[in-house]
């Protein structure tokens, strides 16, 4: 996948820091070691200082121009490249909390990677995740829809896969983890301006697979036949906003 652009994806910066804040909010401990896994442009990592400003936080990703604002932006937190995926071993029992704000999407095989990032934690230590479960919702059907239809299917000979478990499977792999561990779930309900504004969003995350391989023309080709679908399924409220729903997934699992 081509790099993140963390310029695109910062135009909803409040809306994506939100459920960032919320987590945070839910670490009812003091961590002093602190690392943000999936920290994109440093949004997550600037709540995570502001929370527990006595902690030496660290902000980890795979995008070289994400971790490049992340600096830029966030100069009393330190930010290394890492793949969540990869080979944790070196930091095995060195931090109290480990934090991921919409970043395990993107990563394969959750049932290895959970321990994985569990392992980070010393003992007394947290894993506190948030996980994008909107497969459900109109964006994600029209996208997949548009996509496989005929006009568009031999264009993406590797449509893009979703690495989400089911609530049950994560309980699951954290009941083997700990029996400390809590669940919930929210839907954000984000005032639109525009559907413009539902295409923009899902420029920087959901169609960003999509467009990276097509060319310029086809880019607007094909975000004009989603947007056309967006629009009969988000119609407009009496103020002319739309509501953009947002189902999220979260977990905190202590490590005793």
């Amino acid at each position: 996948m081509a790099d993140w652009n963390s310029a695109q994806y910062l135009k909803f910066k409040a809306q994506r820091t939100q459920p960032a804040v919320d987590l945070a909010a839910r670490i009812d401990t003091n961590p002093l070691e602190i690392i943000d896994i999936g920290c994109g442009p440093g949004n997550s990592t600037r709540v995570l200082k502001n929370r527990f400003p006595r902690a030496r936080v660290i902000g980890a990703d795979t995008s070289e121009n994400m971790l490049e604002t992340a600096r830029r932006d966030n100069p009393d937190c330190e930010f290394i490249r890492l793949d969540a995926g990869g080979d944790l071993s070196e930091f095995s029992g060195k931090f109290d909390l480990v934090f991921s704000n919409a970043c395990i999407q993107w990563v394969p095989e959750h049932s290895a990677l959970l321990p994985s990032l569990f392992s980070m934690l010393k003992s007394g230590g947290e894993l506190a995740v948030q996980v994008p479960v909107n497969f459900d919702e109109p964006i994600h059907k029209i996208i997949e829809r548009v996509s496989s239809s005929e006009k568009w299917r031999e264009k993406f000979p590797n449509p893009r896969i979703f690495y989400t478990l089911t609530e049950s499977e994560y309980f699951d792999i954290l009941s083997d983890l700990t029996n400390d561990f809590e669940m919930w779930k929210t839907i954000y309900f984000h005032r639109m301006p525009s559907i413009d504004s539902i295409i923009e969003w899902y420029k920087s995350t959901g169609l960003k697979p999509y467009l990276e391989v097509l060319s310029d023309a086809e880019k607007a080709d094909f975000t004009n036949d989603v947007k056309r679908e967006v629009e009969k399924a988000y119609p407009a409220q009496k103020n002319g906003e739309i509501i953009f729903r947002f189902p999220r997934l979260f977990f905190i699992a202590k490590r005793s």
